[in-house]
């Protein structure tokens, strides 16, 4: 291939790409701009702090704002430090044993499944086997399994990305290898943890599929009290509303989107925040 006709072809490639990237981008701009206009009209402080209601100018999302937030704690609380030990172990201590590499296989196996799958194995583990019930520790659990694969991924690499000279100077002056991990090589693949965590707190806060077959309630006129009580999410409210044939809904449950992206923009900017802090801290 002549170098003219190189040059041309990467041209072209660079000319694609940036037509794909940026043909998502107006989609996806046309997308938003259309929910704003829709939801906006909806969106205040009554809004916020209703109960659910059968008359749209009465309906709120309070109990789903809560439900959600329960949720997420629940999720975070089981997926975090399972994710996280599970990662070290196998980066640690796994080494290349049958066991590493079986963990291995089915940890990337079980990133790409889909969803609902997860929400059959809550309903038979979690509510029917484990007894809890259609509850905000099912929900939780069950969203934590969903994450968990995609914390030990980024988790595995943000630790391999630590350059070997920071663990060899901590045996040098005779630190034990749980030390070198907890004080050196985890403080130093922190950013890289936190990236996950933004990712899986991302996924987990719009799901609508496994809540559904664990039983999330479409009308919860409660904030739940306990782990045990019965709950409903964001995206289960909007899902109720765009399921029903009033068109006034259908504008509600934009309104809801917009409450829900405000929750994870809320959420992704706390963690990038931290991340951005630790390796300044790192790095100075």
């Amino acid at each position: 291939m002549s170098l003219r006709r190189r040059r041309l072809t990467e041209k072209c490639f660079k000319i694609a790409t940036a037509l794909i990237t940026w043909s998502s981008i107006a989609i996806l701009g046309v997308l938003v701009f259309q929910i704003l206009k829709e939801g906006m009209q909806w969106v205040d402080w009554q809004f916020i702090t209703s109960l659910p209601s059968r008359k749209a100018e009465k309906a709120g999302i309070y109990t789903a704002i809560w439900g959600s937030f329960y949720l997420m704690i629940t999720t975070m609380l089981f997926a975090l430090p399972t994710g996280i030990g599970a990662a070290i172990f196998l980066e640690e201590y796994g080494g290349k044993s049958r066991l590493s590499r079986f963990i291995d296989v089915n940890v990337a196996n079980l990133a790409g499944v889909p969803s609902i799958v997860y929400g059959l194995l809550g309903l038979a583990v979690f509510v029917n086997l484990f007894g809890f019930g259609r509850s905000v520790i099912s929900g939780g659990l069950t969203l934590g399994l969903l994450v968990l694969p995609v914390i030990i991924i980024t988790t595995r690499g943000a630790i391999r990305s630590v350059p070997k000279s920071i663990p060899q100077a901590a045996y040098a002056l005779g630190a034990k290898k749980w030390q070198v991990i907890f004080f050196h090589t985890l403080p130093y693949a922190l950013p890289g943890i936190l990236t996950g965590v933004i990712l899986s707190v991302s996924r987990a806060i719009g799901e609508t599929a496994p809540l559904i077959i664990v039983g999330a309630a479409a009308y919860v006129a409660f904030v739940p009290e306990s782990l045990l009580d019965e709950f409903t999410a964001l995206p289960i409210q909007i899902f109720n509303w765009t399921s029903r044939p009033q068109e006034v809904f259908h504008s509600l449950s934009a309104g809801g989107i917009i409450i829900l992206l405000s929750v994870m923009l809320t959420m992704n900017s706390v963690a990038i925040f931290f991340r951005h802090k630790t390796q300044r801290s790192r790095n100075g």
